[in-house]
Formats: structure tokens, C-alpha cells, sequence
């Protein structure tokens, strides 16, 4: 499958990445207001990329960013025929799309660097994609422990800068979305 293959769009794309049970889903919901990507405690079920529109206050009808949930990676009950076929629609989409704007980069913000996100990462560094990482699961950890991890996290990764969230509380969504505001309006 090749970039043209892809629905067309002239909205900014952000792709969501991440490991399986990281929970894209869960911010993908938090980002758009509402229940649209199934949030299941059986990880590794979305297997294609789904877009979803977030229209412009001012024109409902006009889209001011597009979201691409993309299948997660690392589930080890995923049948290798699944898994074997992603690499298929995903690394063009990755690297040849161009209304892709920006990848955030999901990690849990309790568990160390795993070596999947790393790869992630440099994968992405090599085909000069634009890269925001962001810790999920930020409501269970205590403020000291946030500021550990993330300081950990960010030096385990090698990036300058890493936003923590929680879809469940909020906490840290008004960044994100003020981030997401900036690359809508072009700056």
C-alpha cells in the first residue's frame, strides 16, 4: 500500500503510535470528546489505520486536524499473520504521507523505556518525521514520582521534551491539545 492509497485529507494528520495497552484508544477518546475507538482490556484490536476528524470551531464541516489511530505494536497474541501484514500499510503511510504533521509517540509513563519505542523512535528520526512523546497513564503516579519518570523517560528516549497525561483525570490534556491548537493554526 502505498501514501496515495490513503483517504485523501487536507487537514494536518497526527498519527497516535504505541505499544499495545498504552492507551490510544483512551486519549484518542479524550482528544475528540467522545467514544469513538473502543477502549478493550484486550490489547492489540485495532489492526488497520482509522482517521478521525476534529472539525474547526468556526467550520463544523471543515476539519482543522485529522487523528490516525494506528495498530499497536509488541502484543504477543496478535497471530503473526496480522502483525506481519502492518508493516505493509504503516511504514508508507509513515513515511511517505505528507499531510502527516506530527507523531505522538505513546509510552507508559510507569514503566521504563522498552526497546520497541526506541526503535520506534529512531524509525522515525531516519525518515525525519516530527515527533512528540507523551506519557500515558500520568494519574497513577504521585507528583514526585511523575517528575522521576519522566526525567528518566526523557533521557532513556533521548528527546528534549515529553508531555504526561491522564485521559482518565485530564490531567495534562490541556498541553496536549494546546499543542495540537499551535499545529491546527500553523505555528
Amino acid at each position: 500500500m502505498h501514501a496515495h492509497q490513503f483517504p485523501a485529507t487536507h487537514a494536518p494528520e497526527i498519527a497516535l503510535l504505541g505499544r499495545s495497552n498504552v492507551g490510544k484508544s483512551s486519549l484518542l477518546n479524550a482528544l475528540v470528546g467522545g467514544q469513538v475507538a473502543r477502549v478493550s482490556s484486550t490489547p492489540g484490536r485495532t489492526r488497520a489505520i482509522n482517521f478521525f476528524s476534529l472539525a474547526a470551531p468556526t467550520s463544523p464541516s471543515r476539519p482543522r486536524l485529522i487523528l490516525a489511530d494506528l495498530p499497536g505494536y509488541g502484543y504477543a497474541k496478535i497471530s503473526r499473520s496480522i502483525s506481519a501484514e502492518w508493516p505493509a500499510f504503516i511504514d508508507p503511510y509513515l513515511a511517505e504521507r505528507p499531510q502527516l504533521a506530527l507523531c505522538l509517540c505513546l509510552v507508559d509513563a510507569n514503566i521504563p523505556v522498552q526497546q520497541r519505542d526506541l526503535q520506534l523512535l529512531d524509525w522515525l528520526r531516519s525518515h525525519e518525521r516530527s515527533l512528540l512523546v507523551v506519557g500515558t497513564k500520568a494519574d497513577k503516579l504521585s507528583g514526585n514520582e511523575r517528575t522521576r519518570n519522566q526525567a528518566q523517560l526523557m533521557r532513556g528516549l533521548g528527546v528534549e521534551e515529553m508531555l504526561f497525561v491522564s485521559s482518565k483525570t485530564g490531567f495534562g490534556m490541556a498541553a496536549l491539545t494546546s499543542r495540537l491548537d499551535q499545529l491546527a493554526s500553523g505555528q
